[in-house]
């Protein structure tokens, strides 16, 4: 099995950067759990969930893995949650010198005063925002957002975005709504979570021709998505390439939702066979610049 510090250094990094990591408030996370462990209906099959701590100890095993900055990524999908989740992911990022500030929003009232209140210049201004449509039963076009999308977008933070129809499709779910989003609001910063699986080419055009839309690699390409049916397209590499090096594909892993160790995300990335620098870009760079926009 790929060691994560081994694949860094052996690309000449100082560690890995992983935009696709969560961390929740304590009840809310055995919640999730106990979603992976029943293999719900939004799950689709058994998701046997390889790491099981509490935030400490999760903390220190991506420390361990050499990640050296990572996310919270919260996502509400009520009304009334996302400032709880807010609070929490500040406070996370407040004491993990390592954590991104992260934030969620809902189509609720008042949704754009609070995203724009997180908006602000403070040290506690959100560095990236998580939407997920699939368990917030919600269309990114909804009304109730179009004001809170215009803040994210003059902000420039990054929205990492489930909008993929994997592992279950919905009705919420797919490009077409993110298309329609991007036409309203096309200085939105997203990042298509999953590499948008598995509707990877509506999604790799979208990045391909948006100037900010970029792709994140979680779980993609790994044999676990390919038993759900969701193996990435040989005949898309070449432009998955492209895009790497154009600083619009991210690591992210969906640690510690992932059921097989860490580093199998990273040796499938190594197998796609497209390059140290591409590695380099996606596992650092591309993130790096990404949270250190002015």
């Amino acid at each position: 099995m790929t060691d994560p510090r081994a694949f860094a250094e052996a690309l000449g990094l100082p560690g890995l950067m992983d935009l696709h990591t969560h961390f929740l408030p304590p009840r809310v996370m055995a919640k999730v759990r106990a979603q992976f462990d029943a293999a719900g209906p939004l799950i689709g099959r058994p998701w046997p969930l390889h790491y099981r701590d509490d935030d400490e100890v999760l903390v220190e095993t991506l420390r361990s893995f050499g990640v050296r900055r990572f996310t919270a990524l919260p996502y509400a999908h009520k009304p009334g949650m996302a400032e709880f989740l807010n609070d929490w992911a500040a406070a996370f990022a407040a004491r993990v010198p390592e954590a991104a500030v992260c934030g969620t929003f809902f189509p609720e009232p008042g949704v754009a005063s609070y995203v724009a209140a997180r908006s602000a210049p403070s040290p506690h201004r959100v560095e990236v925002w998580k939407v997920h449509v699939q368990v917030g039963a919600f269309t990114v076009t909804d009304s109730l957002l179009d004001e809170a999308w215009s803040v994210v977008a003059a902000s420039g933070a990054p929205v990492v975005l489930h909008a993929g129809s994997g592992p279950v499709p919905t009705e919420h779910t797919g490009p077409a709504p993110v298309a329609e989003l991007l036409v309203r609001h096309p200085r939105l910063r997203l990042v298509i979570a999953h590499a948008g699986a598995p509707e990877y080419a509506e999604f790799l055009a979208l990045a391909e021709t948006h100037e900010r839309v970029a792709l994140d690699t979680t779980m993609a390409f790994t044999p676990f998505f390919a038993e759900m049916g969701g193996a990435y397209p040989s005949a898309l590499l070449p432009r998955l390439r492209d895009l790497g090096l154009a600083g619009k594909v991210h690591l992210g892993s969906d640690f510690p939702h992932i059921p097989y160790a860490y580093g199998e995300q990273l040796a499938a990335l190594e197998a796609l066979g497209l390059g140290e620098d591409w590695l380099r870009a996606v596992c650092w760079t591309s993130t790096a610049e990404m949270l250190d926009r002015g």
